[in-house]
């Protein structure tokens, strides 16, 4: 299925990058994770993608919180999109149209949010560090059903790593990002799903 095979490609990278931090890095807090999150507003990013059945995928994501983002994915038209509190999939594979299902079903949906707070009761169930990076485990607290995100920083400064998001059957993907330059210009255009639909 599409949308399993990327929720299971957003968590294979977790074992395969983010080695780059700083030694002995401190263990960063919820409230500072939480802050970094809700501060970033917009970036642009270079990713792999390792999906679960071990294929991995390279291209550009955007993000612009509230709500939106994209994974545009190097050598098809495919692509990822989520606006407007729904989910695309465009899969250049596919004689069909986009999969389409809501955000807040999905355990993007967490960093998405217009306010995270790793604080709410329930939502954190993991909170680590190996000394050079520190791993948050996050879902939706009324809704663990719904699967799980993984992220991964490093300190000083703050920067998001990767993720590795569990989807509600199991699925695991992994996103390593490279290059993430935050305050990115990036036109409202870029998370139109009707708009996408209309062209494919």
């Amino acid at each position: 299925m599409i949308r399993r095979s990327f929720l299971a490609s957003l968590a294979a990278a977790a074992t395969l990058a983010v080695t780059t931090g700083p030694a002995f890095a401190r263990q960063l807090s919820l409230g500072e994770i939480s802050n970094y999150l809700n501060q970033l507003q917009s970036a642009t990013a270079g990713f792999t993608q390792i999906n679960g059945d071990g294929s991995i995928k390279t291209g550009t994501m955007y993000i612009k919180r509230p709500g939106r983002i994209r994974f545009e994915y190097a050598g098809d038209r495919s692509m990822m999109i989520a606006g407007g509190g729904q989910v695309a999939v465009f899969d250049a594979r596919s004689n069909t149209g986009p999969e389409r299902y809501p955000l807040n079903q999905t355990p993007l949906n967490i960093i998405l949010e217009r306010n995270v707070n790793l604080g709410r009761a329930g939502m954190v169930t993991g909170h680590t560090s190996d000394g050079t990076k520190t791993t948050v485990t996050a879902q939706d607290p009324a809704h663990p059903e719904y699967g799980s995100i993984q992220m991964v920083f490093t300190a000083d400064p703050v920067e998001l790593r990767q993720w590795i998001v569990t989807d509600n059957a199991g699925q695991k993907t992994t996103v390593v990002l490279n290059d993430l330059r935050p305050g990115a210009g990036i036109s409202d255009a870029k998370f139109n799903i009707r708009s996408e639909m209309s062209k494919w």
